[in-house]
């Protein structure tokens, strides 16, 4: 027979052998998902930087410095989108890993925090890619100094596109740890709206962080966080309330 720290061994390797074909699966369709979309990549790369392409100046264009860059841009945004198309997919198959582990009441409110967790990653890009972009590139190439050519390099937008997405797909995630905060019991929402003026400043030191250093970009992410804090906020005081009303109907 197997002693207890047998069967606890064997029950470490378990999970983790799960964990091992849980990773597997989600590579294995982020990589089925490249070669699919990988055809289209050109077409990929100039959807997301044709809002830059239509404000450049009539007869200007893009260019690519490295004589690698047309291929290896558009290949590596297409890796990204695969990654992202994959994401609820492998948000299911961490659910799928920790959902055995919880409580009852812990997966009630852990499947809305998923899926809008993934909502919000979503949002967050379509922010930034159907309004951030267009008013960025249209203001930056207006205020471009007389007889300078604009002329972007592939490479350069590539990192600047990804980089912006990435923070605000970050950025809308806001409510979510603001909820989480206060449904673990770690603030509590009265608390958190006398922090305001402190979380304000914090927006902008972490736009400041994550954006191009101009203040236009930099503001155009950290407001959006505040009120994305506000709702936080908001869906907290909803379910203090909840819980109140279950506390209060339990004690009778």
């Amino acid at each position: 027979m197997l002693s207890a720290e047998d069967e606890k061994e064997l029950t470490l390797i378990d999970h983790l052998v799960e964990l091992r074909d849980r990773i597997l699966k989600c590579v294995v369709t982020i990589v089925v998902l490249f070669l699919a979309l990988f055809y289209w990549a050109n077409d990929i790369y100039n959807y997301v930087a044709m809002p830059l392409i239509q404000a450049l100046p009539e007869g200007s264009s893009m260019i690519a410095i490295d004589p690698t860059s047309p291929f290896f841009a558009p290949f590596k945004l297409t890796f990204y989108v695969a990654f992202l198309l994959a994401a609820p997919y492998i948000l299911y198959q961490l659910w799928s890993f920790i959902a055995p582990g919880l409580y009852k009441n812990e997966k009630a409110v852990a499947i809305p925090l998923f899926i809008s967790s993934v909502l919000l990653f979503y949002a967050g890009v379509a922010f930034a890619r159907y309004i951030l972009f267009g008013i960025v590139f249209a203001f930056f190439i207006s205020v471009a100094p007389d007889g300078i050519q604009v002329a972007p390099d592939i490479s350069s937008f590539l990192s600047f596109a990804l980089t912006i997405f990435f923070a605000f797909g970050i950025a809308f995630e806001i409510p979510i740890a603001v909820f989480l905060c206060i449904w673990a019991g770690l603030a509590e929402p009265d608390s958190l709206s006398e922090k305001r003026p402190y979380v304000v400043v914090s927006c902008f030191v972490i736009a400041m962080l994550l954006t191009p250093p101009d203040p236009f970009t930099q503001s155009m992410l950290a407001l959006p966080m505040w009120a994305l804090f506000e709702v936080g906020i908001l869906a907290g005081r909803i379910i203090r309330k909840r819980q109140a009303e279950e506390e209060a109907a339990a004690s009778q």
